[in-house]
């Protein structure tokens, strides 16, 4: 890190912080040559996830839209928004540490339909429903079944 005043790359850090988001690093540094002062930011970079949809188009991965998602599901169910949040942060987590930039939307769905399974298996009911396009009550016995 160069220090803004004098450009001399050696200074040392007084203190860290997380910022509020916890996405980035505060740290107070001062410069080892002229002894002044400043502040630095350091945040994680991550490479943008693309879902690949059924019909080959691409959006950007939205953890809200995940969310949301699962909150339909989990809808009247003994399952809190901090559950949810929490499987949302470990699949977007196990996506970026894939180091894949695209995923498609069935391995995705999957991925949801796995952590409502453990969750409640009445959401999970619900999601795969409307995941795999139930068109009949055979195929909710099916999936009943295999439970």
């Amino acid at each position: 890190m160069r220090c803004i005043y004098c450009g001399c790359e050696d200074s040392k850090v007084l203190d860290s912080r997380s910022t509020d988001e916890t996405n980035s690093i505060r740290r107070r540094r001062e410069c080892l040559k002229c002894g002044r002062r400043y502040t630095t930011y350091e945040t994680v970079e991550t490479t943008p996830i693309l879902v690949v949809k059924t019909d080959g188009s691409r959006q950007p991965f939205d953890r809200v839209k995940l969310i949301n998602g699962m909150i339909k599901a989990c809808e009247k169910r003994p399952v809190t928004l901090a559950q949810i949040e929490t499987v949302a942060m470990e699949i977007e987590k196990n996506l970026q540490n894939n180091l894949q930039q695209e995923v498609r939307s069935a391995d995705l769905g999957e991925m949801v339909m796995n952590a409502l399974k453990k969750l409640d298996e009445v959401a999970y009911v619900r999601f795969a429903s409307v995941y795999r396009q139930f068109k009949d009550i055979t195929s909710f016995k099916k999936l009943l079944e295999e439970m």
